[in-house]
């Protein structure tokens, strides 16, 4: 299974970063997953002809060739981080390659409750007209504490959520298998939610 994580923060010290680092080495055996960085992403501005800067479009190839993606984001007051967001405005207004495409939310902060609150948000972002991915139901990671969470090889030191994990992960393996079998047989209409536009929509959108 070919997955890409993304790094959800602008960060040089993120422990998201490491959590995802950390994923990509214990489930090498079940997936193959590439992290990806969006530090070095342009804000979002919308372009001419809806054109966006080169590192933008090889991310979002890299998405639309992926079986599925793992976004890790930290919480930024009671959200997630404004370099996430960009990334995700451009992904929305580009090629938007998450329609239909199986996500998995997780998340790592400094304090006791993880990122339950970033997790909720970017689950309504991502459910917006322009992405309508399908992210994994009624499952979260949250990582509280994550600044003794890791050792020096990067590896996850409480037991009981490296278990937890593990739990999650297989059941994101199993949800990606069925997501690609109900894209396979049927049809959702996947290009034409491509297509989707605020500008002929009734109600809301982009000003």
């Amino acid at each position: 299974m070919n997955l890409i994580g993304i790094v959800g923060t602008n960060s040089n010290t993120s422990t998201n970063r490491k959590l995802l680092q950390f994923m990509s080495k214990h489930f090498s055996a079940q997936a193959q997953i590439e992290v990806c960085e969006i530090k070095h992403l342009p804000a979002f501005d919308e372009p001419e002809g809806r054109q966006a800067p080169q590192e933008v479009q090889e991310l979002c190839e890299k998405i639309a060739a992926a079986d599925g993606v793992i976004i890790a984001t930290p919480e930024y007051d009671h959200s997630i981080p404004a370099a996430l967001k960009s990334v995700i405005e451009w992904i929305s207004y580009t090629t938007r390659p998450l329609i239909n495409k199986s996500v998995l939310i997780v998340g790592a902060s400094h304090g006791l409750l993880g990122t339950s609150r970033a997790q909720a948000h970017l689950r309504q972002i991502l459910d917006a007209p322009e992405l309508k991915a399908r992210v994994l139901p009624s499952s979260e990671f949250l990582l509280g504490h994550s600044l003794t969470a890791f050792d020096e090889e990067g590896h996850l030191v409480y037991a009981d959520k490296v278990q937890e994990l593990d739990e999650i992960f297989e059941e994101f393996r199993l949800f990606v298998k069925i997501n690609q079998q109900l894209m396979k047989e049927h049809d959702f209409k996947t290009e034409q939610n491509k297509r989707f536009s605020w500008e002929t929509a009734s109600q809301g959108g982009r000003f």
